[in-house]
């Protein structure tokens, strides 16, 4: 029996994405993944704050099912060596390898670019990811305790981190 490969493609964004980009960010950022919903007012404002070229999209068959961005933490010279960045896939394309993709090709992205940490945080009401990031190579860092108040309980911010060599 022959089964068909599927074509991942992995590139920087671009203005075309905006739309389904912010239609990812709806469906996966929750109240077990985000602090709140994530929702954006209008396009202008999503690309005010996530431009095109400040994420790597993964596109199946044409079809956009993740990303991840990243950024500076900061403005400062001695931090430029730190990139933050998040990641979103699309409920029906995880567990297919798509968010390891995605972190290895930021972790490739990351060395040309002379990043040596990449940096991110998760909530502890999410533990799956938790896990896929450990499993990703990334630690805990810190914890900000209780820093979050969500649904009626309280929720800690986990701060995690992943040196390249």
């Amino acid at each position: 029996m022959k089964t068909r490969q599927e074509t991942l493609t992995i590139r920087f964004s671009e203005m075309k994405d905006a739309a389904a980009l912010m239609e990812l960010d709806e469906l996966v950022w929750d109240r077990n993944t985000a602090p709140a919903p994530l929702e954006w007012t209008s396009r202008d404002q999503y690309l005010l704050h996530c431009p095109p070229g400040t994420q790597l999209v993964a596109l199946r068959e044409g079809e956009l099912c993740g990303y991840i961005g990243f950024r500076s933490p900061t403005s400062l010279h001695s931090n430029r060596h730190v990139l933050e960045m998040n990641i979103a896939v699309h409920p029906a394309y995880q567990r297919q390898g798509i968010g390891q993709r995605l972190i290895e090709a930021v972790k490739d992205m990351a060395r040309v670019e002379g990043i040596s940490k990449l940096r991110l945080r998760v909530l502890s009401s999410n533990p799956g990811a938790f896990s896929f990031y450990r499993n990703c190579g990334f630690q805990e860092e810190g914890r900000l305790i209780q820093e979050f108040y969500v649904d009626g309980r309280y929720v800690d911010d986990i701060l995690m981190c992943c040196f390249l060599s």
